[in-house]
């Protein structure tokens, strides 16, 4: 089972990759938001989603998909690691 920071730091790669193409690393942040800025749109939130899932073996509900569990890498990690503890 990984830990936060573990997740955090696939997460980070994830979103470097996917919607940050380019960008100083160093400026993604755990608390960096990412659905309030429109770094991540709907089909953004739905393309993160869809890796939460696959990568992590964990099963968003429809009321987590927004900016309330998913604005920051810090926010989608705690999300996974509660999903992966029920």
């Amino acid at each position: 089972m990984q830990d936060q920071t573990a997740i955090e730091a696939k997460l980070k790669s994830y979103v470097l990759e996917e919607f940050l193409q380019g960008e100083d690393p160093n400026e993604l942040q755990p608390s960096t938001e990412l659905m309030t800025t429109g770094i991540l749109d709907s089909i953004g939130t739905l393309k993160l989603v869809t890796f939460l899932e696959n990568e992590f073996g964990v099963q968003l509900e429809p009321h987590e998909t927004d900016a309330e569990y998913l604005n920051t890498v810090g926010d989608i990690a705690r999300l996974v690691v509660s999903k992966r503890g029920s």
